[in-house]
């Protein structure tokens, strides 16, 4: 009789998943904060590095696979979701991660991002969220705010911007989150959470940009206005926020509301509390959507749901299909069907 040893899981460090190129943004930008914290992550998931790769587009935040010690690409603009799911189709068993940036996943990319999302293959998505083109000095992104000047739009931005997380859940995000650079704790527990998940993470990041877009995310980064204006989502707890914790949100209708906790009338048990598992949508999205002025930032996973991955209906597919046919031969793939001779 032999008896089943565990495969002992590689005691690895952060070091180990930095590589030895010194990182190249500019000082002060949030882009260090999520290499640290990926980075922390990849050595705690206790896999080799070989099973990683690290696959990006275009951009500031495209950079990232030359500083992380895996395998990688750094594919052209918009691109890197397709690369991605080609390297996870050839081999499953790689922990596949995408790098990439408001401009190029929602621009360019926009409908790479979206197709990817509702196939659901077990990829993650980090999204660098700036509201800003930062590598090509200060344009105007799919995200950026109405108003805004730039190099593009001197008078102020007028388009609506597209708002990651809601277009995430709109596609099928089977996880879907939003953090801030300035939140190392809670972005490395999303990026842990999103790393054990089975299917596509999307994880937003909304950045500094010191340079083109300097203070866009004050409001909810500032230690003065934080508490008043963003609330951390904690699964099966109420959305409470406030600099005393005096303000909670409850739903008036079909519609969320904010409400003072002392309002006379209003009982604990109205105020929503966050459910990440619902398998509709529509509380995800919700939540999404609040906005400035009206509503506190919501941040922390929005959504989480178990759903099949693409790669494994792929490989179910594959095996009804082989198991009820002879495999051919070379020679019979190339002369299968019509043929014709050149003459």
């Amino acid at each position: 009789m032999t008896t089943e040893t565990a495969v002992e899981k590689p005691k690895l460090a952060r070091k180990d998943f930095l590589s030895s190129i010194d990182p190249r943004w500019c000082p002060g930008c949030g882009d260090y904060a999520i290499l640290k914290n990926l980075t922390s992550v990849y050595a705690e998931m206790g896999v080799p590095r070989e099973k990683f790769t690290v696959i990006s587009g275009i951009g500031c935040s495209s950079r990232l696979p030359y500083y992380a010690e895996t395998y990688g690409f750094h594919t052209i603009h918009g691109r890197a979701p397709t690369v991605a799911l080609g390297a996870k189709l050839a081999n499953p068993d790689l922990n596949v991660w995408v790098i990439t940036g408001d401009g190029d996943a929602l621009s360019i990319g926009g409908n790479h991002f979206m197709h990817t999302i509702r196939r659901n293959p077990d990829i993650k998505i980090v999204l660098f969220n700036n509201q800003i083109y930062g590598l090509t000095k200060g344009q105007a992104s799919p995200t950026s705010p109405p108003g805004l000047k730039t190099k593009t739009t001197p008078f102020g931005a007028i388009d609506t911007p597209v708002r990651p997380s809601m277009l995430a859940i709109a596609s099928g995000a089977t996880f879907s989150a939003r953090v801030l650079d300035t939140d190392g704790t809670m972005m490395k527990e999303v990026m842990t959470a999103a790393a054990r998940h089975r299917g596509t993470a999307v994880i937003e990041v909304l950045v500094n940009c010191v340079i083109f877009n300097d203070g866009i995310f004050d409001l909810y980064t500032n230690k003065e206005t934080a508490a008043d204006n963003v609330v951390k989502l904690k699964h099966g707890e109420p959305l409470i926020f406030g600099k005393n914790s005096d303000k909670a949100l409850v739903m008036d209708g079909v519609s969320p509301k904010v409400v003072g906790i002392n309002d006379s009338g209003i009982s604990a048990e109205r105020f929503i509390r966050h459910d990440a598992s619902f398998e509709s949508s529509s509380f995800s999205y919700m939540l999404a959507s609040m906005d400035h002025p009206e509503f506190p930032l919501p941040v922390g996973i929005l959504r989480q749901v178990s759903k099949p991955t693409y790669e494994d209906a792929m490989l179910s597919q594959e095996v009804g299909i082989t198991s009820k046919r002879k495999r051919p031969t070379l020679d019979e793939v190339l002369t299968a069907g019509d043929t014709w001779t050149v003459g």
